[in-house]
């Protein structure tokens, strides 16, 4: 008897920053992914608020959050505050949480932001956090722990 298909699942991604934290939606049927918003944040604290709101309008069965992993795979001190803000997202909304390696997402939704012109008139984070979602929508497997 074949499996039975896996149920789709929706997706927020959050593409940490200490001054905006971008946010995507996607999901696993379609594997596409969208900004959805940019999160005004102080010294990488959102208003929890806006991120409850955000989680109960989209209704996701997991978040992911952006890994800011060195270009030789390496962690450092960015890494752990990503870690931490995860940590919170998930004792917050009870979710589960994947970290995501993010390496160069920014620069690429930079660049794909009019090639860099102009970008800080683009969504530049929630673009970020949507190429992201799509990374680990290609390799679910890729994701680890906060």
């Amino acid at each position: 008897m074949p499996d039975a298909p896996e149920r789709p699942l929706g997706l927020l991604c959050f593409d940490f920053g200490t001054r905006q934290i971008g946010v995507a939606y996607g999901q696993t049927q379609t594997r596409t992914a969208a900004p959805v918003a940019v999160l005004k944040a102080r010294d990488g604290q959102p208003r929890w608020e806006e991120v409850a709101r955000l989680i109960d309008d989209w209704r996701p069965a997991r978040l992911l959050v952006g890994l800011p992993l060195n270009m030789d795979g390496s962690e450092g001190e960015f890494c752990q505050r990503a870690r931490r803000f995860a940590r919170r997202l998930q004792a917050r909304s009870g979710k589960p949480v994947t970290m995501v390696d993010e390496r160069l997402s920014t620069a690429a939704a930079k660049a794909d932001a009019d090639r860099g012109r102009n970008y800080r008139d683009h969504p530049v984070d929630g673009q970020a956090a949507a190429l992201i979602l799509g990374t680990w929508l290609s390799d679910p497997g890729a994701g680890c722990a906060p």
